[in-house]
């Protein structure tokens, strides 16, 4: 098979010669019902791609002024209508999502694929999916731990909710990065589901913070990110959930502000990059980490 980015499975061009060179497809790990008692706006059909992919206040958007790029929603979340936050919830939104990539990947219009969500669901299985089709796919926390492991020795993450930071940890696991990481500090907000009625969610201190106004999630990153530096031995500094990465900018500022010269990282950034890189080198993944169901070739031992 040949593993241009550029050519599917069978050999078929992937996209007409005019298309741009990066053809990128940015799937949300879930959406909900419009009626959800629980909707984030951001989780919402009815704003456009560019508001869904927080463009107005993520700094991402020079990154993508030259990439052909659509937008896909998640599968509505199968589990409820609150956001994602426990392993079960992961595991549901995985298997869910898993069709969208196959689909995306038959369609012959993308060169790299995008999963948004910090917790990454269905991460592994659709880099199986999508190497079948020549296609790389890169996500927010593998993104970041690999970026922030060229810019430091180690980094310690950002990260809210005693039940995610515990899935978060599972994956720095996975990825091979326990060495690295310094840390998972937790400031202890949620999303607005189910027991969490009241109280500030994550969403409302971000709309706070992004009016102007006193944030206490931001004051708790901020002082999380100093204890990282100076008790954990953290030299970069990046966050776990997807609905924590607004406040890169604030703890990258007030960092400045004290003389911390340590780069603060968030996911979208790192995912698109890293999938920039991968088209340039006409790579995506290994057929030997991920091998298809009748690979040509085996091997009698595999090191653990």
């Amino acid at each position: 098979m040949d593993r241009r980015p550029d050519v599917k499975a069978g050999g078929e061009p992937a996209a007409p010669a005019s298309a741009g060179k990066y053809r990128f497809l940015f799937i949300q790990p879930f959406q909900l019902p419009r009626d959800s008692r629980f909707a984030d706006p951001y989780h919402s059909d009815v704003l456009t791609k560019e508001q869904r992919l927080r463009m107005d206040y993520l700094d991402i958007r020079p990154l993508l002024e030259d990439v052909e790029w659509d937008f896909h929603g998640g599968p509505v979340a199968p589990y409820g209508d609150w956001a994602v936050e426990t392993r079960e919830e992961f595991c549901y939104v995985a298997a869910a999502r898993l069709p969208i990539v196959r689909e995306a990947c038959a369609s012959g219009k993308y060169n790299a694929i995008v999963l948004l969500g910090g917790g990454e669901p269905g991460f592994m299985e659709s880099r199986e999916i999508a190497r079948a089709y020549g296609i790389p796919v890169t996500s927010c926390a593998f993104s970041q731990m690999h970026i922030a492991s060229m810019l430091g020795n180690r980094f310690s993450v950002i990260d809210f909710t005693e039940v995610h930071n515990m899935y978060y940890a599972d994956l720095v696991r996975r990825h091979g990065f326990a060495g690295r990481c310094a840390s998972i500090r937790n400031i202890n907000f949620h999303h607005p589901r189910p027991g969490h009625e009241s109280g500030s969610s994550i969403a409302h201190e971000r709309n706070q913070a992004l009016r102007g106004e006193h944030s206490d999630a931001v004051e708790r990153a901020v002082a999380e990110a100093v204890a990282a530096i100076t008790e954990d031995g953290a030299e970069v500094i990046t966050f776990g959930c997807s609905d924590a990465f607004w406040l890169q900018s604030f703890v990258q500022r007030r960092l400045d502000e004290m003389g911390w010269e340590a780069p603060v990282l968030e996911g979208y950034s790192c995912a698109i990059a890293l999938a920039k890189l991968h088209v340039d080198l006409g790579v995506d993944a290994s057929g030997l980490a991920f091998p298809s169901d009748r690979p040509r070739q085996w091997r009698r031992k595999k090191l653990v």
